[in-house]
């Protein structure tokens, strides 16, 4: 199976460069190209790919500002002709960092810990996956409760952990939200944003927001804001 990749670099020359050392890898399929953050953002969140490689000055917005834009990221490998960014790329998650002119052998490294990265996730995300009749332990403090999946409304950032929202419960658990994502079920949760996650079945009401994002009203009367490029995957997941 192709893992997908996109570029994002504003120099023609080091989109060809990459392209070209690409070709020798029939296994990364690159899905598209962008020269500046904005059509980086609009390509990655219409394609959803595997794998960003990113570089990081750029006119206008650099490559920070794109991942800060982004609800989801890729795996991102950054490629710049600056050492003095490491650090800070690595506090955004970074998968690997490469220095202009990309040296073939380092470029090498980085795919094959791509493809073993990729696979151990995807294997490790079936075999993890819960089922909507699935029962989880959940303690806070001196407080217990054994939960089926299909019981909780939402799930929501708090810092490094996450809130979760039951009956009239709302207990923290040291987990953060990508963790859980990956063990859900898809058929009925639904990523809304950077902060939440939430239950399809509990959705009352969906009324249109502003530029293009759709707002939710749970039963809980909570209400929702879903990103832009969420709104579009919720739109094609429950439309006709």
């Amino acid at each position: 199976m192709n893992n997908t990749a996109v570029i994002v670099e504003d120099s023609r020359l080091a989109r060809n460069e990459l392209k070209e050392l690409l070709k020798k890898y029939p296994s990364v399929k690159i899905i598209g190209e962008a020269e500046n953050v904005d059509q980086g953002y609009e390509l990655i969140t219409s394609t959803n790919p595997d794998i960003l490689f990113l570089d990081i000055n750029m006119p206008e917005k650099n490559g920070f500002d794109l991942l800060e834009m982004l609800d989801q990221v890729p795996l991102v490998v950054f490629t710049t002709a600056y050492d003095e960014y490491a650090i800070k790329s690595f506090e955004y998650n970074a998968f690997d960092y490469l220095l202009k002119p990309i040296n073939e052998d380092r470029f090498s490294k980085t795919i094959e810990k791509i493809q073993k990265t990729i696979e151990e996730k995807k294997a490790s995300e079936s075999k993890e996956k819960l089922s909507e009749t699935s029962q989880i332990f959940i303690k806070e403090g001196e407080k217990c409760w054994l939960v089926t999946i299909s019981d909780i409304q939402l799930f929501e950032v708090v810092g490094n952990y996450t809130r979760v929202y039951f009956d009239q419960e709302a207990p923290l658990i040291y987990k953060s939200l990508n963790q859980i994502e990956q063990k859900l079920p898809a058929k009925i949760f639904f990523r809304a944003n950077r902060q939440q996650i939430i239950n399809l079945n509990y959705i009352e009401k969906v009324v249109p927001w502003f530029n293009g994002k759709l707002k939710v009203a749970m039963g809980s009367g909570v209400e929702i804001e879903i990103s832009r490029r969420q709104s579009i995957k919720f739109r094609e997941q429950l439309g006709l």
